[in-house]
């Protein structure tokens, strides 16, 4: 989770990455950011964000977000 909070700090220090929960639904992320969140996921985790996952409700915190990458480990 460090690793994941560190990449969304990285988009955007000013926002308190541990409790927000709209990421999306409030617009704190881009499209732009969701790419670039992905690609450094892919990176550091060393896992493969297939099209079906980028869906809101993947995104739209913290938690969710790391979720979704250890649901991706564990069909690994």
């Amino acid at each position: 989770m460090d690793e994941l909070l560190e990449i969304l700090s990285d988009l955007h220090p000013e926002v308190d990455f541990e409790n927000e929960e709209g990421l999306i639904d409030d617009g704190i992320l881009d499209s732009f950011d969701i790419v670039t969140l992905i690609s450094e996921i892919q990176d550091v985790f060393e896992v493969t964000i297939d099209a079906q996952k980028i869906v809101p409700e993947n995104f739209n915190s913290a938690n969710a977000i790391y979720s979704m990458i250890q649901e991706i480990l564990q069909e690994d």
